[in-house]
């Protein structure tokens, strides 16, 4: 069975990715000893709480076409699919990737975890994206792909730093 989502089914499932990305981030904080590794990974949390809030603020922009209904889903659950595909996608704040962190992990380590998270969440928005019906807001996830190109060339910048 195939499914065509839309744009704000898709802004959900964005949403959710930032949260558990936020997670990633302060889990990784917690574990870091010096103190500049804690307040710089606290930071990409917050980072992914702002992107949160633009993909919040952008799905309320949509329009009723982008929020409409693209398959029958009488029992929801198209939703409960999509939640799983947000834990499971496999990119930036996998839930089984934060866990997996440990207090031994070198700072370059980490960035270069999330940097390949990020990336594996683009590589994500951008088969998604085929899913969408132009008419149910393709177009607006290349606004969520530049968010996440934005975080990378970030998380690069700062691993420079380090080397």
């Amino acid at each position: 069975m195939a499914y065509n989502f839309n744009a704000d089914e898709i802004f959900k499932v964005a949403i959710r990715i930032e949260e558990n990305g936020a997670a990633f981030y302060r889990k990784a904080a917690s574990l870091q000893k010096e103190e500049d590794n804690q307040k710089f990974l606290n930071q990409l949390a917050k980072m992914e709480d702002n992107h949160k809030v633009s993909f919040e603020k952008m799905q309320k922009e949509l329009s009723e076409m982008e929020k409409g209904n693209t398959v029958f889903d009488p029992e929801e659950e198209l939703g409960l699919y999509l939640s799983a595909m947000a834990d499971a996608h496999g990119g930036e704040g996998d839930p089984k990737v934060a866990e997996s962190l440990t207090q031994d992990q070198p700072m370059k380590d980490i960035l270069k975890i999330a940097i390949s998270l990020e990336k594996e969440s683009i590589l994500f928005y951008l088969g998604i994206k085929n899913l969408l019906p132009p008419k149910y807001g393709q177009d607006k996830i290349d606004n969520i792909i530049k968010e996440e190109q934005k975080h990378i060339a970030q998380l690069n910048t700062f691993l420079k730093k380090l080397q």
